[in-house]
């Protein structure tokens, strides 16, 4: 919104649309959103690094979901001491792609929101992906590669890895991805219903990616900078998960069914600063 004036509050359950929360949300003085925003937040004896993730978390959020993976320490407590509203669900497998998915599912929210618990994503940068949805994107993808990008994070060879890899999807499915294994992710609820997600494992970011192009939704990347985890050691195998990724790669490429039921190819629109 070009417009300095914040769009005034009006009853919840009046929406113009009868489809959206009521409740204007200010963001900025430039921007205000009626959608519900839920942030999802895997984590699994991360109380350490909870407080670095919750302080940049935006207070204009809707709730936010920490699926906790059977944490040893006291990263439930951490939690709603930080956040007393924060509504913790036990996760009852395993993997990172089964603790998303039950947050998914326990989120009430029109937005949902990923973001790890490690302390390297940024809360403040939500506002940016929240934009591009309310702008019109289904899916706003985070990229670490795109202009304004970063990362700190990662080794040469798990950058080479992720080239590759993302290269392949883009060659496979017509994306044009400048990043694939990265877990900085927002999109309308509505798209759970187009990807059907069924993956438990850390490759769920690069499952996500081929559907939602394969659903024809539309994707907007946002610029994110990757910070390093703060405490404690990833869980993150580069050789063990980056075959899992290949291995998803060539499954979604081998179910070319869900490709050609479509009257025309699937599109994926990315704003980039370049313009191109």
């Amino acid at each position: 919104m070009s417009s300095s004036v914040v769009p005034p509050v009006i009853p919840e359950g009046t929406s113009p649309e009868g489809r959206i929360p009521a409740r204007y949300r200010a963001i900025s003085t430039h921007l205000a959103i009626a959608p519900r925003v839920s942030v999802v937040i895997p984590a699994m004896n991360e109380a350490e690094n909870l407080p670095y993730v919750f302080k940049t978390l935006p207070d204009w959020i809707h709730e936010v979901v920490l699926v906790d993976g059977n944490s040893t320490d006291n990263t439930v407590e951490v939690a709603r001491e930080l956040w007393p509203e924060v509504v913790v669900v036990p996760q009852r497998g395993k993997g990172k792609g089964d603790a998303l998915i039950t947050g998914f599912t326990a989120c009430t929210g029109d937005i949902i929101v990923m973001v790890d618990a490690d302390g390297s994503a940024d809360g403040q940068e939500i506002v940016s992906y929240v934009s591009a949805l309310v702008s019109g994107a289904d899916f706003a993808k985070g990229s670490r590669f795109a202009n304004g990008g970063g990362t700190d994070d990662m080794t040469p060879i798990r950058k080479l890895g992720n080239w590759a890899l993302c290269s392949a999807v883009n060659a496979k499915f017509g994306a044009r991805y400048t990043d694939l294994c990265y877990g900085y992710n927002a999109f309308w609820r509505h798209c759970l219903d187009e990807i059907e997600l069924d993956c438990t494992g850390f490759e769920v970011e690069t499952l996500m990616n081929i559907r939602v192009v394969k659903a024809g939704l539309r994707v907007q990347e946002i610029p994110s900078h990757e910070y390093l985890r703060i405490h404690g050691a990833s869980n993150l195998r580069a050789v063990r998960d980056g075959l899992r990724v290949l291995k998803v790669i060539m499954k979604e490429r081998s179910n070319r069914r869900a490709l050609r039921s479509r009257q025309s190819p699937a599109k994926l629109n990315l704003v980039r600063e370049d313009g191109s």
